[in-house]
């Protein structure tokens, strides 16, 4: 049966509302990333002491993933969203005026804390919203994810061209991003939005095949962070492994990254119709491949093209993965949502920072061109536990306990 036009069109906006988020939360974050330069060179820092802000950052993030992310379950994602929304807007301003490297750090930790809780409630508020809209829409949110990136990373550079300060970059972000969550505020679905739909099943405690749901999170974070070292991967040694160890140009070098990118954001555009035809098993499966051997292969042949298309390759395979991961963690039971993505987006984010730390390491021993070859085995493994994907089937009805008919119940038969 068709909702209502009433309750359709406040399903659309509530879809519109949670595009927002994402889009926003790909903003703020793509113009931080662009202006690092100037917020190192301002400071005077080195490239260790960098990283020690960048760090701080980090912690920032997890911490608000697996602890703040928990408070969707008790006050439900909207409740979440909206107010971190804002603050994700207002706490990208102040790591461009701060005069020491102990109070960047205490910025850009704050700004983490906020922007991993928003992550967490905004990935739990879209699950809702997928499951009252009735069919796949979560990998289009991650699609507007990769957008708000590019345009974050695009609107910071524009500014570093005509020489525009950190300062007033952040601010005209912070002030854009500001104005989305707003609009997010007055679209997003109404949490009195029943989490679970009549008649299926809650799935609490398992993850399927009497396996306990401690354990099927676990599991689910294991895939997300197999995944995210790819994505880490690529944003920190593509260019460098088309330069150094193939030879290209610096310029051609960063084509690679591009590439991957530009892939993976055309792959999550598609995957909610690849999801809803073939399913999320079948989806991850034939993504994992086309990332594992398409990487592989270009690792094999050694040539600049070659490698942009292996890129290319990585980032449509891994386009739908992480998307149907954290669908499927959510999904399982809806009543605790929020703990159950705190658990897995902290391990894929965590893959995400140590997985080009791993390949770095390991490149001086092997070299680049094998160490590489790390993610596209990581791959290979969510191949393997992508059953672990398919949908909780609904609760079969008790059985009805037959009673022995009465006379008055015999003559209503005659």
């Amino acid at each position: 049966m068709n909702p209502k036009p009433e309750a359709r069109g406040s399903l659309v906006r509530g879809r519109v509302a949670t595009s927002l988020l994402f889009l926003l939360f790909g903003t703020a974050l793509g113009c931080w990333t662009s202006r690092i330069p100037a917020i190192k060179s301002d400071l005077g820092l080195s490239d260790g002491l960098l990283g020690l802000a960048l760090l701080a950052f980090a912690v920032g993030a997890i911490a608000g993933m697996m602890g703040l992310g928990r408070l969707v379950d008790r006050w439900g994602s909207t409740r979440v969203m909206v107010p971190t929304a804002l603050l994700e807007g207002l706490l990208l301003i102040p790591p461009a005026f701060m005069p020491t490297l102990v109070t960047l750090m205490a910025a850009l930790f704050l700004f983490g804390l906020v922007h991993g809780t928003l992550n967490i409630a905004m990935n739990a508020n879209g699950i809702e919203v997928q499951r009252a809209w009735g069919r796949p829409i979560v990998s289009s949110f991650h699609a507007v994810y990769s957008i708000g990136g590019f345009l974050g990373a695009a609107i910071g550079g524009l500014f570093a061209h005509q020489d525009v300060s950190p300062e007033v970059t952040f601010a005209a972000v912070g002030a854009g991003v500001v104005l989305l969550a707003v609009w997010a505020a007055v679209w997003a679905l109404p949490q009195d939005v029943p989490a679970t739909p009549p008649g299926s099943g809650s799935g609490a405690g398992t993850g399927g095949g009497g396996v306990s749901r401690s354990f099927y999170l676990l599991f689910l974070g294991a895939l997300a962070m197999c995944t995210l070292v790819g994505e880490g991967t690529a944003a920190d040694w593509s260019a460098v492994y088309l330069h150094e160890s193939l030879g290209s140009t610096p310029a051609f070098a960063t084509a690679a990254f591009a590439a991957f990118s530009v892939t993976m954001t055309i792959g999550r555009l598609l995957g909610d119709r690849l999801a809803e035809r073939f399913g999320p098993v079948q989806l991850v499966r034939g993504c994992g491949v086309l990332a594992s051997v398409g990487m592989t292969a270009a690792l094999l042949i050694g040539h600049p093209v070659a490698g942009v298309i292996g890129f290319a390759c990585l980032g449509a395979g891994m386009s739908c993965i992480a998307p149907q991961v954290y669908s499927a963690a959510g999904q399982r039971d809806p009543a605790r949502a929020g703990a159950a993505l705190s658990l897995v987006v902290s391990l894929g984010y965590v893959g995400f920072l140590i997985g080009p730390l791993v390949i770095g390491g390991v490149s001086t021993f092997t070299g680049l061109p094998v160490a590489l070859g790390i993610p596209a085995l990581l791959i290979l493994f969510v191949v393997l536990g992508a059953s672990a994907l398919r949908p909780p089937g609904p609760t079969a009805p008790a059985p009805v306990e037959e009673k022995p008919l009465r006379d008055a119940d015999r003559s209503g038969l005659a």
